[in-house]
Parts: structure tokens; C-alpha cells; sequence
């Protein structure tokens, strides 16, 4: 199996660069080719315009959506989506590891998707969910947060954690056909000790290696 981890967060020594390692030692050490997208590391540009074209169709007039069709049927995408974009395709399994900052990702994740999952070769007209063109791939979200288990439920303060990431997963991973599964999500990674932390590793280990079993995992929020 191929398989990509899309990291976002800009600390080496964070707690998220720490599930990143582990989920990359654990299939590598099943067999499985692994792929790492480390944002921040690599500099990505999280922001769209007329640099991820090597040619436009309208110099006058940018139409982000028109010029991603025209640069997927020419191959005139820049040098860093391309490399992206077959990272995305060769993947069987894409795992998103990021911490929860205001409600959604970091803001270099969703210029990623922004970017990468462009008109033309992520989606086209008539291909979104049961027709999305990733159908048979395998996508789920590992993700930190700064508030506990508690604050994302129905009656808490951010409201559940399935809500929390409905626009990541249903408006993104779903949208393209991928089959979803069951998030990992580190409560409070920052406010718990190192017992805490080796627990929640521990407890990402189990998770991974379910869906590395049984293609499913469950119990990770």
C-alpha cells in the first residue's frame, strides 16, 4: 500500500510532529511505502493565483477554476502542485495530521487544498461524492487540540468534535470520493503530561494499525 501524511504544523518538537513520526514508523515498518508532505518544512505557498499556472488561457482576467481545467488537460501546472498532485494520486491512504487552530486546520493546510485540489484533476463536473474521482482511496484526519474532550461534545463549548471538523471532512474528503475514516484526535495535547502523551501515542498505534488490519478504525475521538 501507498500511503501520504500531509503535515501541518510548524514545530519539530510539537506533539503532532510526534503522531507524524509514529504513524510514518508504523507503516513503514508493515511494508507499506510512505510519503511525507511536511508543509511548513517545505515552504508551501498557501496561496492561489496565477504562479500555479506555467501558462494561462486569459493574462487579463484570472479565473482560478477556469485556468486549473486548462492547466490539468495541458499540463501546465507549477513545479510544487505537480509534485503534489502525484503524491495525491500514487496515495492509497492519506492521513491529515494537523493541530485544531480556530475551528479548522492551519491556514497552509487549506491553501493545500486550496492548490492541490484543483478543478480538472480533483473534481470535475459530475464527480463529487459517490462519482468522486479518489473513490477507492482511503483519507482520515489525525489532529491536536489546545481543549478537552469535553469542550467538544453536543452540550460543550465548541460543539462535538465530528461538527468541529464536518467542513474538512464531509465539504473535502467526502466531495471527492474518498472512503473516510474514523478520525484520531489528541484532546488537549498540550495541558497533559508525558504519561498522558505516551498513552495517546500508544493509542494512535492501536488505531493505525486496525486500518492497517482491517481496513477501519474506531475510537479515536
Amino acid at each position: 500500500m501507498r500511503c501520504l501524511l500531509v503535515y501541518a504544523h510548524p514545530e519539530p518538537t510539537s506533539f503532532t510532529h510526534a503522531l507524524m513520526e509514529r504513524a510514518r514508523d508504523i507503516l513503514r515498518a508493515a511494508g507499506h511505502d510512505c510519503e511525507l508532505s511536511d508543509l511548513y518544512a517545505d515552504s508551501f505557498n498557501a496561496v492561489a493565483g496565477r504562479h500555479d499556472f506555467t501558462s494561462v488561457d486569459n493574462p487579463d482576467r484570472l479565473s482560478l477554476q477556469g485556468e486549473q481545467a486548462r492547466a490539468a488537460a495541458v499540463a501546465a501546472v507549477s513545479d510544487d502542485l505537480r509534485r503534489e498532485q502525484q503524491r495525491l494520486s500514487r496515495a492509497d491512504l492519506v492521513i491529515f495530521l494537523f493541530p485544531l487552530w480556530w475551528g479548522g486546520p492551519p491556514a497552509i493546510l487549506k491553501g493545500w487544498f486550496d492548490r492541490v485540489l484543483a478543478f480538472g484533476f480533483a473534481y470535475r463536473e459530475g464527480t463529487r461524492f459517490e462519482t468522486g474521482l479518489f473513490r477507492g482511496k482511503r483519507a482520515m484526519v489525525c489532529a491536536t487540540t489546545g481543549g478537552t474532550a469535553h469542550r467538544f461534545t453536543d452540550g460543550g463549548t465548541y460543539g462535538s468534535i465530528r461538527q468541529v471538523l464536518w467542513p474538512l471532512e464531509h465539504c473535502v474528503l467526502d466531495y471527492l470520493g474518498l472512503d473516510r475514516l474514523d478520525p484520531f484526535i489528541a484532546y488537549a495535547a498540550p495541558r497533559v503530561d508525558d504519561a498522558g502523551r505516551q498513552a495517546y501515542l500508544d493509542a494512535w498505534d492501536r488505531h493505525l494499525r486496525l486500518v492497517l488490519r482491517d481496513g477501519q478504525a474506531s475510537g479515536g475521538v
